[in-house]
């Protein structure tokens, strides 16, 4: 680095730290949230949610071949069979903009297609179903029903322009990939051993981390809930048993490098985001930098700029698995229209802060722009053309 450079980020430094509001009681406040947001981050969704995630990515990276990725999911893959997988995956998962984000840097460094991967980055936190039916029951079944199609229309239509407009590079990408995945050596375990260990890593995930629901119309999903600890003891118990039995020294050792590659390249970048996330705009009923009372004087009407200011802000929150719906129900009873409040839906769950960061350093800054753009216009739109019908 040149001395001038070095002597302009130096200055930068010290300027920043000269002028610091530390006196400002919102400053203070949005410093006091970012570590309380990190703090709820790091007690609610790592050790149950991203952990279990980043075995499943570490797993994923190890025992599935490139040659499956690229079959199914690769830019040469039959778009119906790839696109409808990954459009629907979030009704399996259930997971946020976080915790998705080793599923999706498994899939896509074995070879999966910038298409197939994003419409599975983007379905993975918004199809989740009972996120759905909750939106549904307290914020109105046209809101409900609009939020599920919209964002499984979203996952391939983002993935289909992800693929049209990164083609030419995919195509450059294609062979080499295809010729590494020729001389991969088969696995020693039959498919069904391998669909049963990740299918016991996937419920472990999914059933664990079922949320709470005291709706009187989701009894069964009150019964999993109760139930959650035995169902996700029982489902280790038993990966235990096929780790023991089914898998050699050497391949565990791979695994577990596997996954701790991916936890050094993705958690540090989580959680500076979370903590600038919160900073910046607080957590549910608390306040950041930025005053509540911005938000909802944006978002009172249906207009293009107030659906592009509720994506924005959308996407920048970072939401936890179905607490987007009590913050809507909260903005929507101070004046928020029912266009902003559908593109907050399909802006927010599948983005974030600490999202977008980690996003870019799996596929670099181009893609990621055009990813995110993609999302805030679509979703601005959608908004804007649903509250002018239902609004």
């Amino acid at each position: 680095m040149k001395d001038w450079k070095i002597f302009l980020f130096f200055l930068g430094i010290f300027l920043a730290v000269f002028w610091l509001p530390v006196g400002n009681i919102r400053f203070q406040n949005g410093l006091i949230e970012g570590f309380a947001l990190l703090k709820e981050y790091a007690r609610d969704h790592v050790l149950l949610c991203l952990v279990p995630a980043f075995f499943i990515a570490g797993a994923l990276a190890v025992f599935i071949s490139k040659s499956s990725v690229i079959k199914y999911f690769g830019a040469q893959a039959k778009k119906i069979l790839s696109y409808s997988v990954a459009s629907v995956s979030g009704t399996i998962l259930a997971v946020c903009s976080c915790t998705v984000l080793p599923l999706f840097a498994g899939i896509y460094t074995r070879g999966a297609g910038i298409g197939p991967a994003t419409a599975f980055l983007y379905s993975g936190p918004a199809i989740n179903v009972l996120a759905i039916i909750l939106t549904a029951k307290v914020l109105g079944y046209k809101l409900g029903l609009a939020r599920a199609v919209g964002a499984v229309v979203f996952a391939v239509v983002i993935g289909l322009l992800m693929h049209f407009i990164f083609r030419k590079e995919e195509e450059k990408d294609r062979k080499d990939k295809e010729f590494v995945a020729l001389e991969e050596i088969k696995t020693a375990r039959p498919l069904w051993k391998n669909a049963l260990y990740f299918a016991s890593m996937i419920g472990f995930l999914v059933f664990i981390n079922w949320g709470r629901s005291d709706e009187a119309s989701f009894k069964l999903w009150l019964v999993i809930y109760k139930a959650k600890w035995f169902i996700g003891g029982g489902l280790l118990l038993v990966l235990a048993w096929m780790v023991w039995n089914w898998f050699k020294r050497e391949e565990l050792k791979e695994w577990l490098y596997s996954t701790w590659f991916f936890s050094k390249q993705i958690l540090p970048l989580l959680f500076a985001g979370v903590l600038i996330s919160g900073f910046l705009l607080g957590r549910p009923g608390h306040e950041g930098v930025i005053p509540s009372r911005w938000v909802v004087s944006f978002v009172g009407e249906n207009s293009i700029l107030a659906n592009l200011f509720a994506s924005i802000s959308g996407a920048l929150m970072y939401f936890a698995t179905l607490t987007e719906v009590p913050i809507l129900q909260g903005l929507l009873g101070s004046g928020m229209d029912q266009g902003p409040a559908l593109a907050l839906l399909l802006a927010g769950p599948a983005l974030s802060l600490p999202n977008m960061l980690v996003i870019r350093s799996i596929i670099g800054t181009k893609k990621t722009l055009v990813y995110i753009g993609l999302v805030v216009v679509m979703a601005t739109v959608t908004g804007f053309v649903y509250g002018s019908v239902f609004g």
